[in-house]
């Protein structure tokens, strides 16, 4: 899609200047002599950016970038000057003009200006795109993706909605697994009663045994009152049982016992108390060799693997990586402002990475580079070095047949090929083609006329 520029000045000659600068770069130019001129402009025709002259009759050019941000806040707007101080930029600045430019200028230099703003505004609307689509389609709580394997994930949290089956969550570290419980937990009949996370790898065995079941007054040195165990507080809800694979063989027997029938007894105690708990269970480990090597009973295995439910590394799920660096951008915006934007460049260097931690890794970094980035866009810059090292792509190597091969073919067929990959991702739009692959747009445009595929 064509990009649409307004020119608003009250010289025909700079119209007129403009408006064939601007054509010749690719793009369709509206021009109006005055301020109410280009508002009726704006009512009829839908508009990337305008350029508007500070000082017209009239409807000045601070009026009239006013009047277009209200007709439409996306519209990209640049004043143009001859008369600029501190204090008009400040207030075109405050008005929401993206930024001045001061007469008379190089075309070169307007050239960069505009081009710098539409990606700014391409970027911001790219942005705003995935974070609807956060918010309205892929997710699940605060799981997010797209990808078939996360579907599959969402479908199965769907269906567990009124079950009161134990469920096993397996992945890695980082892949979301408490997430993963609560969106199950939320998701059900008992959403409006208590979700108790216990991580099992991190309560000292001999206080594991108090934490789950709770004691009497007395049971122990120290227990100088009785206290209610975290099973009698998920009483009616959801005990998530994070890292199960670490506990204790003799703490295994009992969670059975209670699996099996529910009801607990507290430490130091002689009667049981009936509960209503929904287990689920979670692991980042392969739990058939803790079996194997005795470390975690088979029977509490089947107990808790009812229902299995894998979360999948980034890794396998690359096309998430913008959906969740999105929902990261806007968790982590600035409180002085809106969430700031990724390149795509930054983008596609967070897609090549292999992630070894996850989700979570990637929260951290994206966490990193809002704090360290000091403008409003993430740039390559301001990622980690690992990042970075796997940014640039790494490109096949081509063997030289013995028969040799046609070195002018060859190119030609790896350069249409190049283009026309640019030109899908870009969804048509040359100017951001362009940018995928580092050329200006009037190279490329060139490279388009010279295979004829500005005709396609």
């Amino acid at each position: 899609m064509v990009e649409r520029i307004l020119v608003v000045d009250d010289e025909q000659s700079m119209r007129e200047w403009l408006t064939i600068a601007l054509s010749q770069d690719g793009f369709e130019v509206e021009a109006a002599a005055s301020g109410e001129e280009a508002l009726k402009v704006l009512e009829r025709a839908s508009i990337d950016l305008a350029l508007v002259d500070l000082r017209m009759l009239g409807m000045d050019g601070l009026a009239t970038l006013a009047r277009v941000k209200q007709a439409n806040e996306a519209v990209a707007v640049i004043i143009m000057t001859a008369y600029a101080t501190a204090e008009t930029a400040v207030q075109a600045l405050k008005e929401g003009a993206y930024d001045y430019i001061i007469k008379p200028f190089k075309v070169d230099e307007l050239r960069h200006l505009v081009q710098k703003a539409l990606d700014e505004r391409r970027l911001r609307g790219e942005n705003l795109r995935l974070r609807r689509e956060v918010e309205l389609r892929y997710h699940f709580g605060n799981l997010i993706g797209k990808s078939p394997k996360m579907e599959e994930v969402f479908s199965t949290i769907g269906r567990l909605g009124d079950s009161k089956a134990t469920v096993l969550v397996t992945g890695e570290s980082g892949t979301g697994k408490e997430l993963a419980a609560k969106a199950i937990h939320f998701n059900s009949n008992r959403k409006d009663r208590a979700f108790v996370t216990v991580n099992c790898g991190a309560i000292p065995q001999e206080l594991m045994e108090s934490e789950l079941f709770g004691h009497v007054k007395g049971a122990f040195t120290g227990a100088v009152s009785a206290k209610q165990g975290l099973f009698e507080v998920a009483d009616a809800g959801t005990l998530f049982l994070d890292e199960v694979s670490e506990l204790p063989l003799n703490l295994q027997v009992k969670l059975l016992r209670v699996l099996e029938d529910p009801e607990i007894r507290p430490v130091g105690g002689v009667k049981p108390v009936r509960v209503d708990v929904r287990i689920i269970a979670a692991t980042n480990r392969e739990l058939s060799r803790a079996i194997e090597a005795k470390a975690f009973r088979e029977d509490l295995f089947y107990r808790l693997n009812v229902i299995s439910l894998h979360l999948p590394p980034l890794r396998e799920r690359r096309e998430d990586i913008p959906l969740l660096v999105s929902h990261f951008l806007e968790k982590f915006a600035p409180t002085d402002g809106s969430p700031k934007l990724i390149s795509p460049e930054a983008l596609s260097a967070l897609e090549r990475y292999p992630w070894p931690g996850n989700v979570r890794e990637l929260e951290n970094v994206i966490e990193r580079a809002v704090t360290l980035e000091p403008g409003p866009v993430i740039r390559v810059e301001s990622l980690p070095e690992a990042v970075r090292e796997l940014h640039e792509p790494d490109f096949p190597a081509i063997k030289l047949p013995e028969e040799g091969l046609d070195l002018d073919a060859l190119m030609e067929r790896v350069e249409r090929d190049l283009l026309s990959q640019a030109l899908r991702r870009a969804k048509g739009i040359q100017s951001r083609a362009a940018q995928l692959l580092r050329t200006s747009f009037r190279s490329f445009r060139y490279r388009l006329q010279k295979y004829g595929m500005d005709r396609e």
